[in-house]
């Protein structure tokens, strides 16, 4: 890419202190593009309507990426549905409708494979959204990610902006959150194989069966593909982003125990739910637009536990709890 592409010029990393944000951020420096236009949480609360449409206004970017979401795993979503909802919404209600107010003719925001019915058919392909009723695990967070996408494409068909959305399906690498109770299910499996590696411990229990089928994208794949979608000058309204492959998270723990190089046992305890039984894009609109993700599962697995254990090192773990 050359850094004299006008699309990169002054590009808003919404979220750029968070795993896909900072994936991105890395991605634009390693690729020499301009440094993007970002903000901390601190300096702007996207949850607040009229301080996101100000600080549009003051910095005028050319292009914005939605990276910024609240996150989590199964437990999470199940336990503060209206927090899911509510936070997500917000941020994708006044983002969107302040980029368009704004004069912002480019924005790429970032929806989830979570918003497919529960029961959609595998793999599955962008039409199936909305076709049947959702994960009742993760319901509200799907639901604010729909409303966003949907927002994008009327924006779009009613404006003329080029506001458009990509599904990322499970992502997984540095900077992940490793909070025993709110992270997803790799970096929860990388924690808990990493400190029973430390401890000796001869068993681990993991929630539900194991037999759970799931894609998983290194998140420095999902940096290079929403960048390409970036180029694009007539992107798809919305489009799967993944990795083309799936693996049992029973098969999963086992690969991120050896990576850990943890000798435990692995016990499940099918008290807990699996969610939804299977979860697979069908990425075929994009590969014909010409992206194909590079990292491999294996590869990636053991770049992330390298990663987990420089940032544990280094103090800059999110999810380690503190200290009393």
């Amino acid at each position: 890419m050359s850094t004299h592409d006008g699309k990169f010029d002054r590009v808003y990393v919404a979220g750029h202190a968070g795993m896909v944000g900072s994936a991105i951020v890395r991605r634009m420096k390693a690729l020499g593009l301009p440094e993007p236009i970002t903000a901390t949480r601190a300096e702007l609360d996207l949850r607040e309507q009229a301080d996101v449409r100000a600080f549009l206004e003051q910095k005028r970017p050319s292009a914005i990426i939605v990276a910024a979401a609240k996150v989590g795993g199964i437990e999470a979503n199940r336990t503060k549905p209206a927090e899911f909802l509510y936070h997500n919404l917000a941020i994708a209600t006044h983002l969107i409708d302040a980029a368009y107010r704004c004069g912002v003719p480019r924005l790429l925001y970032l929806g989830s494979s979570c918003i497919y019915p529960r029961l959609a058919p595998q793999p599955m392909g962008e039409s199936a959204l909305m076709t049947g009723p959702l994960e009742p695990t993760n319901e509200g967070y799907a639901v604010a990610k729909i409303a966003g996408m949907k927002l994008c494409q009327m924006y779009r068909r009613q404006y003329g902006v080029c506001f458009h959305s990509a599904m990322p399906t499970n992502l997984y690498g540095p900077g992940d959150n490793y909070d025993p109770q709110g992270s997803h299910v790799l970096p929860a499996l990388l924690r808990r194989f990493e400190e029973a590696r430390l401890a000796g411990t001869p068993a681990v229990t993991l929630w539900g069966t194991g037999v759970a089928l799931r894609e998983f994208l290194h998140v420095d794949d999902l940096a290079d593909a929403l960048l390409f979608l970036l180029r694009l000058d007539e992107p798809p309204d919305w489009v799967n982003i993944g990795s083309g492959s799936e693996v049992s998270i029973w098969r999963l723990a086992e690969m991120v125990r050896e990576a850990c190089g943890a000798s435990c046992e692995i016990r499940w305890d099918a008290a807990h739910p699996d969610g939804m039984p299977r979860k697979l894009l069908d990425c075929s609109l994009l590969h014909q637009l010409g992206w194909h993700p590079t990292i491999s599962l294996e590869e990636g697995i053991a770049r992330t536990v390298e990663d987990f254990r420089r940032e544990r090192a280094s103090g800059r773990l999110r999810g380690e709890p503190r200290s009393q």
